[in-house]
């Protein structure tokens, strides 16, 4: 079930879903979905090097407890680099994980994940010449699997790793501009199925 269809702001509570750090505004999209709004110089990352610590781009998500597969269909606005559509398990600022369909520092687009266990662990996974992507986050445990897709059918692995976090967690969606003055993030779906994959590396 698509989350965001028929969402509004007069509906938001009765979802389910809230937001941390509101964004500048947002609006449902013509046939399901929303377009987000974002500040600019909004992240979530705990450099490794204490350069950057950021806690604050706009986060619509739900509590969720136990296994999990949730996924959802981005289509960004690309205006600076790390613009990205983001998909993300939170417990807390310095324990979290996301992958991201975001435009590279090195001038792609790219399936990108970040584990933060105290600091952040930054990989960029595989260009992605597309307007818009499916990402995948699927939990068994504390170990979790991170999958993109180009259909929303057939999913390729980004990441495999263990995450030591609470049974109940903060799930949702992350509109992020790290270093430009702010941008629009398409999502056009987002759901959550309460079940165990067979192989959370490759996500089924």
């Amino acid at each position: 079930m698509n989350l965001l269809e028929n969402l509004t702001p007069g509906s938001l509570v009765a979802s389910g879903l809230t937001w941390d750090h509101p964004p500048l505004r947002w609006e449902p999209l013509p046939g399901g979905g929303i377009r987000v709004t974002t500040p600019g110089v909004s992240d979530y990352f705990q450099d490794p090097t204490g350069v950057t610590r950021k806690d604050d781009a706009p986060f619509l998500w739900m509590s969720v407890r136990g296994d999990f597969v949730a996924r959802t269909h981005v289509r960004p606005t690309f205006n600076s680099t790390y613009d990205s559509g983001v998909l993300m398990v939170r417990h807390d600022m310095l324990h979290w994980a996301k992958i991201c369909f975001e435009k590279t520092d090195f001038g792609t687009t790219a399936a990108v994940s970040v584990v933060t266990n105290e600091v952040s662990d930054d990989a960029n996974g595989v260009d992605l010449d597309v307007a818009d992507a499916w990402l995948q986050m699927a939990r068994v445990g504390d170990v979790f699997g991170l999958q993109y897709s180009l259909d929303g059918i057939s999913w390729r692995m980004v990441r495999l790793f263990k995450l030591v976090v609470p049974a109940a967690v903060k799930l949702g969606i992350v509109a992020q501009c790290p270093t430009g003055p702010g941008t629009t993030i398409d999502f056009l779906n987002f759901s959550v199925e309460k079940r165990t994959v067979q192989s959370v590396r490759a996500g089924v």
